[in-house]
C-alpha cells in the first residue's frame, strides 16, 4: 500500500480508502491510485482486511441446478443485490440432492472467507445435511429449512389459488395439473395447493402428472393430455413445462385457448412470448433475491432487530391469451 501510494503521489490512507470502494475520493485521484495498483500488480489482502475489520466483505451462495430459471433468477438476483451492498459473492453449485455433496458444499463455504450464507432451492435434502456453524448467519429461499434459520419465500399458496381459481372463475369444471419435480418442496405446495382448490369447489381432482421442471417434460406430458378430450384446462407449475404444454397441444390439433386453456407459473420473460402469450403467476425473483441478501446483511452487522425472520413475497397473476371460458 505504501508503494501503491508513492507511486501515485497519495497517502496510504487514500489508497485504502480506494481499495474499500469509499466515495470520498475525487474521480482524477481515484484513477492515479487504480493506475498504480495495476502497474504495481497490487491487491487488497481480503484476510489482513478481516483481521483487522472482523469482516471478509463476501457473501456464500448455495445453489442448486443453476439451469432452473427460477433458480438462475433468484441467483442473479443475489448476487447482484450484495455488489449493490459492497459485497462480493462465491457461489456453489449442488447439482443433486446427495446429503454427502450437501455437506461438502457447505462445509466448503462456511470454512471460506465469507461473512454470511445464502441457501437457494435445495429442495428435499435433509437438514442434517447443512451442518454449519452456529454463529454463520444464513439465510434459506427453500421451505424445507423455514423454521431452523430465516426465510424469504415467494407466496406459493396464493399464487396457485389464483391460477386455478382463474379456471374455475373461467367456467371450468376440470382443470388437470402438470406438477413439478416429485420431491420438490415448491411442487409440492403447488400440488397441494391445486387438489385443495379443486376439493374446495366440490370438484373431481385427476390424476397428476409430475414432470421435472423442463420444456420438454411439459411437452410429454402434454402430448398425454391431448390426446384426452376431457381435458379442457391445465394448470402446469412453471411456465416452462407450460411451453412444451402449448407445443404438444398446437402439435395435437387443439387450439389454446379455444380447446384447452393452458396457465403457467413463475412470469418469466419468454411467457409473454409464447403463442398465445401465456397466463402466468408471476414471482418478483428480483425482489426475492433483495431480500434475502437484507436479511443476511442485517444479521451480519447485528442490526437484525425484529425483522420478520420469515419474509413473504406477493405473487401476481398475468392474464395473457392462454387462457378463456371453455367451448359451449
Amino acid at each position: 500500500m505504501s508503494d501503491v501510494a508513492r507511486l501515485a503521489g497519495v497517502s496510504a490512507q487514500t489508497v485504502s480508502r480506494v481499495s474499500r470502494g469509499a466515495t470520498a475520493v475525487s474521480p482524477a485521484t481515484k484513477e492515479r491510485v487504480l493506475l498504480a495498483m495495476s502497474e504495481l500488480g497490487y491487491t487488497p489482502n481480503r484476510a489482513a482486511r478481516a483481521l483487522r475489520n472482523g469482516a471478509y466483505g463476501s457473501l456464500g451462495v448455495i445453489a442448486q441446478q443453476l439451469e432452473r430459471t427460477g433458480d438462475a433468477l433468484t441467483t442473479t438476483a443475489v448476487v447482484a443485490a450484495a455488489q449493490e451492498l459492497g459485497y462480493s459473492a462465491t457461489l456453489v453449485e449442488v447439482r443433486n440432492q446427495d446429503p454427502e455433496e450437501i455437506s461438502q458444499a457447505t462445509q466448503r463455504l462456511s470454512h471460506s472467507a465469507i461473512d454470511g450464507l445464502v441457501i437457494i432451492g435445495i429442495d428435499n435434502a435433509s437438514l442434517d445435511a447443512f451442518a454449519l456453524p452456529a454463529n454463520l448467519p444464513v439465510v434459506v429461499a427453500d421451505s424445507r429449512l423455514v423454521g431452523r434459520y430465516p426465510s424469504v419465500v415467494a407466496n406459493q399458496i396464493r399464487g396457485m389459488q389464483d391460477a386455478v381459481n382463474h379456471l374455475l372463475d373461467l367456467g371450468h369444471r376440470r382443470v388437470d395439473h402438470v406438477a413439478g419435480a416429485e420431491g420438490s418442496q415448491p411442487a409440492s405446495v403447488r400440488l397441494a395447493t391445486w387438489r385443495r382448490c379443486l376439493t374446495e369447489r366440490g370438484l373431481e381432482v385427476p390424476a397428476a402428472h409430475h414432470g421435472d421442471w423442463t420444456a420438454e417434460s411439459g411437452y410429454r406430458i402434454g402430448q398425454l393430455l391431448a390426446a384426452d378430450p376431457e381435458v379442457k384446462a391445465v394448470s402446469c407449475a412453471n411456465d416452462e413445462m407450460a411451453i412444451g404444454v402449448l407445443r404438444a397441444m398446437h402439435e395435437a390439433g387443439r387450439s389454446v385457448p379455444g380447446d384447452v386453456s393452458v396457465v403457467g407459473f413463475d412470469g418469466i420473460a419468454l411467457s409473454e412470448y409464447t403463442y398465445p402469450p401465456l397466463t402466468t403467476v408471476r414471482q418478483d425473483f428480483s425482489r426475492l433475491g433483495h431480500e434475502l441478501v437484507n436479511q443476511l446483511v442485517s444479521q451480519i452487522k447485528g442490526t437484525a432487530g425484529n425483522r420478520a425472520h420469515h419474509l413473504v413475497i406477493p405473487t401476481s397473476l398475468t392474464v395473457r391469451g392462454s387462457t378463456a371460458p371453455p367451448r359451449r
